[in-house]
């Protein structure tokens, strides 16, 4: 069963991997959101968010490990094909965009976070981010003479930045649709607010979705022979939490890739 579209989703990643993943397109809507405003302020939490972005993404080899799972899930898309009841032109366009996006990564040359360590205006920026207020004018003059240029050019100087983070963006946003796509959502009753749930395999990635006037939210603890989910009222924000009494109907998802989830 699938659910309702205007529901409120809460996801759990169980491993670093997906961990990251989550991170980064949270991290890829966050930038996107900043370039659309041309003030000096935009401009700023737009250039931290590329930081951050490019941070997290110097942490491991991402890029190998997305051409591996993607073309791996091509391979497998690729064998459906043969299937009667399979839905030929719309496997055919996921396979055209598996294909443009491993083309980008294989195209996309040196490794982003090379940005930070060859540049000292950025790696300068970075250093004094982790201060609250450690940006302010008289901590980097560059910085701030920087912001003042005419917006053509700081627009591009992080256009072309961000140019080299374009294919992990890509690639990320397909992987994670696959994953969220890769099962239905089933309906689930947690009574008196609690749900234990055994699962039938490893997910890297579980997705809870609680309907819109239910106002409470999931604690996810996920081990391996077994998930539980507590339901926490949110009520009063100045108030401590207390678990809900009520039962509380809610979709799980349980999501992997075939061919995948050994590698995570």
């Amino acid at each position: 069963m699938d659910r309702t579209p205007d529901w409120v989703s809460f996801e759990q990643p169980l491993n670093e991997r997906t961990r990251s993943l989550l991170r980064l397109e949270f991290l890829f809507a966050e930038y996107v959101h900043h370039a659309a405003d041309a003030t000096v302020w935009g401009i700023r939490s737009g250039l931290q968010t590329l930081l951050d972005i490019l941070s997290v993404i110097g942490r491991a080899d991402l890029r190998t490990e997305l051409i591996r799972d993607l073309t791996e899930q091509r391979s497998l898309l690729n064998r459906l094909r043969t299937r009667p009841e399979c839905d030929r032109a719309k496997l055919d366009a996921v396979l055209a965009e598996i294909t443009a996006v491993l083309t980008m990564l294989h195209a996309s040359g040196a490794h982003p976070s090379t940005v930070l360590r060859d540049n000292e205006f950025l790696f300068s920026v970075l250093n004094r981010s982790g201060v609250p207020g450690g940006t302010c004018m008289f901590d980097l003059p560059a910085f701030h003479r920087w912001l003042s240029r005419p917006y053509a050019n700081t627009e591009r100087d992080l256009s072309r930045w961000f140019s080299l983070l374009r294919p992990y963006q890509a690639a990320i946003g397909l992987y994670l649709r696959l994953l969220r796509d890769s099962t239905a959502s089933s309906e689930q009753i947690a009574e008196s607010g609690v749900h234990l749930h055994v699962p039938q395999g490893v997910f890297p990635l579980l997705r809870v979705h609680v309907p819109p006037d239910a106002d409470v939210y999931p604690e996810i603890s996920a081990g391996k022979h077994r998930f539980s989910f507590r339901f926490m009222r949110l009520g009063d924000v100045n108030q401590r939490n207390v678990q809900t009494a009520d039962d509380i109907v809610f979709h799980l998802q349980c999501c992997t890739l075939a061919g995948v989830h050994e590698h995570a």
